[in-house]
Order: structure tokens, then sequence, then C-alpha cells
């Protein structure tokens, strides 16, 4: 029986994309090719490092990469939003490089080094509600991350304090945005 053979596992999982990648390879696209390689050579791969991400799969601007903690997730994408805003300071805005990030916490199937599975899928919903710059996180993370205090040591982000209303709420942290969603589904808007 197939279903027999499925392997599962929990998983921390970053799904991150470039907004408005279309825009950027039409104006220039070996540019954007290089900058992009640069991005991943310089900074991505080494905080995925860093924080024992593994890279499940790449997909022209965007990026799955697969955890084993939610604390290191978030660091992470903090880390990265971090240098990008940094990158970013002198370029003028229609030539920035800005990700998308969502972060989730779920049950993952695996086949070979692809994982599947509403963790990867909700992960990736998070990511598309994100704003640009933005990481969007689902209650599941919150929940893992408030327990752990991680954030306050991941540079000049802050880990706010998360005693309000929790569904679609907005938080600032450092120079970009933290969204917080509880449940995910087509029609999920963040307000903000």
């Amino acid at each position: 029986m197939a279903s027999d053979q499925t392997k599962r596992k929990l998983a921390a999982i970053l799904a991150a994309d470039i907004a408005g990648y279309s825009r950027l390879m039409g104006a220039d696209e070996e540019g954007t090719l290089a900058r992009l390689k640069l991005l991943r050579r310089e900074l991505i791969d080494p905080k995925n490092k860093q924080h024992h991400g593994r890279i499940v799969k790449t997909t022209g601007d965007g990026i799955l990469i697969e955890f084993p903690s939610v604390v290191d997730a978030i660091r992470c994408a903090i880390e990265v939003q971090q240098g990008m805003v940094e990158r970013n300071a002198d370029v003028p805005q229609e030539q920035r490089i800005e990700f998308r990030v969502g972060v989730n916490l779920g049950d993952v199937m695996i086949e070979g080094r692809d994982l599947y599975g509403d963790g990867v899928n909700i992960a990736a919903r998070l990511e598309a509600l994100a704003e640009p710059s933005g990481i969007c996180i689902s209650r599941t993370v919150l929940n893992h991350a408030r327990s752990s205090r991680p954030l306050s040591e991941a540079g000049s982000a802050w880990f706010p304090p998360f005693f309000g209303p929790l569904d679609g709420s907005k938080y600032c942290c450092a120079k970009f945005e933290f969204f917080v969603v509880s449940e995910i589904s087509p029609v999920a808007r963040v307000n903000g």
C-alpha cells in the first residue's frame, strides 16, 4: 500500500519569493539574475547554513527551505530581510530585490529530497500574503517562537509582546513588518 510507505515529519518551512520579479527581469534580465546569484551566495546561503536550514528547491525567483526548528526559521527570515534592507538602501526603488517570506510549522510528506503537503502549502500561502520585505507567520509558528523568545537575539530586530489580538495583526520588526495570520484559506487576507 503506497500510503504505508509515505514518510512524514514535522518541519518548519520557509517559503520566499521576489516581489516584482517579472518586472525586474523584463527591465534587466541578465543584471537581475546576476544580482540574485550574488544575494544567494553572499546572504541567503550563509544565513541558511548558520540556522541549520536545508534548501528543498528553488524556482527562479522562489526558494523553499526546511528547518528543524521554528526559532531557526524565523531567525533566518529576519536576518535575510535585514540584510536585504541594508543592501537595498542605495538602490532605486524600481531596481530593488525585495523578498516576501512565509513561515509555517506543519506536517510534511517526504519524497526523495522534496517535501509536500499542507505544511508546505500553508507556508506558500503565507508568503503570498506577505508584503515586499515582509514576513508572514502562522499562529503555530508564533506560539512556538513566543514561548522561547527567539527573536530577542536577532540583531536589531525585536519580538513584540503578543498579548493582544493575533489574527491578521501587523507588527513592526526592525525596518520591516511582521504579519501574523491564524488560519489560511484561499480568501484569507491580512489587515493592515
